[in-house]
């Protein structure tokens, strides 16, 4: 079975509140443990600096976003958890990037077109106060995404059009520089996201100031739980749970048998202060132990920088080999073997095969001659990845993969095994000197 590769990124904003952890990191965090995925979690610290520039705020939410993940359960030993900052080749593939996409794709980014729409409605310059970082924002996403070549990301809907940006990006450095170096990826969008109202009834949200960070303190804990907005109706007097936020946030934490049965204690006319207190106990008794040892490592930061160190040491054993083949493609390459490099380009063209994504979804290779005829064409797989292993196949033994993946081949009027098999020698012989 081929493993999926999985990448979410993590603006560093603070210590997340209930509703965070309810709706994005617990399932996540759940997610993360499937043996056929491989995950990458990053801290996107330099996108953090698009919208703050106080450099003191920027650590500490590094912190406590680090610490947040990790005492929520995400282990580092069974993903690849990184800060983006410590790896030196996606700054690298930002510019890579920004010398292949179009600028009037970045006009259409929605944050860009926000800013300037907004701008022209108070009658500002259309870039007033817009940075170069807020406009170039969707090219270091897709160098984030690109760098370990991930397969699914998962994304809000507001933020799909930045992985069709990436697929662009990949799509046309494949095609100006000759190669399947880019995967492309594709946007996992989670249809029915888990909502909190917060403790006026709204959406939680820092915005409504009106959130219940994950990590209060117990009594901190209780007394925000105790000013959570209710009705009027006395103690005895039936309740509705429908628009009730004290219910609604106790169904985030609560199993449909425990739901069931303080549905009905409201129907019995419980008091506001019991159901505040059994609510309380509820969320305290999942998140005490995370909070200890959330307090534990912010105490301790250095042993969030050993985590974060080992993370991008695994990382970069993916992006560093990349970046080199990226760098080999546009040309920038050690001197010294630029005469090798001229006899290899005198020689004779040779068969290439050619990997990409048809709008029906799947994924097909081909290998053309180097005059140009079509000497393969694959059936369509449903990973990118099994295409590539059966080109490496292919490369590899020659012949007896060609018997043995002709089920998965399209039937070429004209075209011998004996001239694929010769286009499949020339390739060994040219992977050999």
């Amino acid at each position: 079975m081929s493993t999926t590769r999985f990448l979410t990124g993590i603006t560093p904003s603070g210590t997340p509140h209930l509703g965070n952890y309810a709706g994005m990191m617990r399932p996540a965090i759940e997610a993360s443990r499937d043996k056929n995925v491989e995950n990458f979690y990053f801290l996107a610290d330099y996108h953090a600096l698009i919208k703050c520039q106080d450099p003191e705020r920027v650590q500490r939410s590094t912190i406590e976003i680090a610490a947040s993940w990790l005492a929520a359960g995400l282990d580092p030993e069974h993903v690849t958890f990184y800060r983006q900052s410590d790896i030196p080749e996606i700054p690298e593939l930002t510019w890579f990037l920004t010398c292949v996409t179009g600028k009037g794709l970045l006009n259409r980014a929605h944050a860009y077109k926000a800013a300037v729409d907004k701008n022209n409605a108070s009658g500002s310059e259309p870039d007033d106060g817009v940075t170069a970082g807020l406009f170039m924002y969707p090219v270091l996403m897709g160098a984030d995404i690109l760098i370990f070549n991930a397969n699914k990301v998962p994304v809000g809907r507001d933020q799909v059009q930045h992985l069709e940006m990436a697929r662009d990006m990949a799509s046309s450095f494949n095609h100006i520089y000759g190669g399947e170096y880019f995967t492309l990826p594709e946007a996992v969008v989670e249809e029915s996201v888990a909502t909190l109202p917060g403790l006026d009834g709204r959406k939680m949200s820092k915005s409504y100031n009106n959130t219940i960070p994950l990590f209060a303190p117990r009594e901190q804990l209780k007394k925000l739980i105790n000013s959570i907005t209710t009705d009027s109706r006395a103690p005895g007097e039936a309740k509705e749970v429908e628009g009730s936020a004290l219910f609604q946030i106790y169904q985030g934490f609560a199993s449909e048998e425990e739901s069931a049965a303080l549905r009905q204690q409201y129907a019995q006319g419980i008091a506001w202060g019991d159901a505040k207190q059994i609510l309380f106990e509820r969320i305290d008794r999942e998140i005490a132990p995370m909070r200890e040892r959330y307090e534990y490592l912010i105490a301790h930061p250095a042993e969030l920088e050993e985590i974060l160190q080992a993370g991008a040491v695994k990382a970069r054993k993916l992006a560093t080999p990349l970046l080199q083949q990226l760098r080999g493609a546009v040309g920038i390459r050690n001197l010294a073997q630029a005469s090798k490099a001229k006899t290899k380009a005198a020689k004779a063209a040779l068969p290439q095969f050619k990997q990409y994504r048809e709008p029906d979804g799947q994924f097909y290779f081909k290998l053309v001659a180097a005059d140009g005829q079509l000497l393969l064409q694959s059936l369509g797989f449903a990973a990118p990845k099994e295409a590539g292993q059966n080109i490496a196949q292919l490369q590899r033994e020659g012949a007896t993969a060609l018997a043995a993946i002709k089920p998965r081949l399209q039937t070429l009027d004209g075209v011998s095994d004996d001239l694929v098999i010769q286009a499949l020698e020339q390739l060994r012989e040219a992977a050999e000197q």
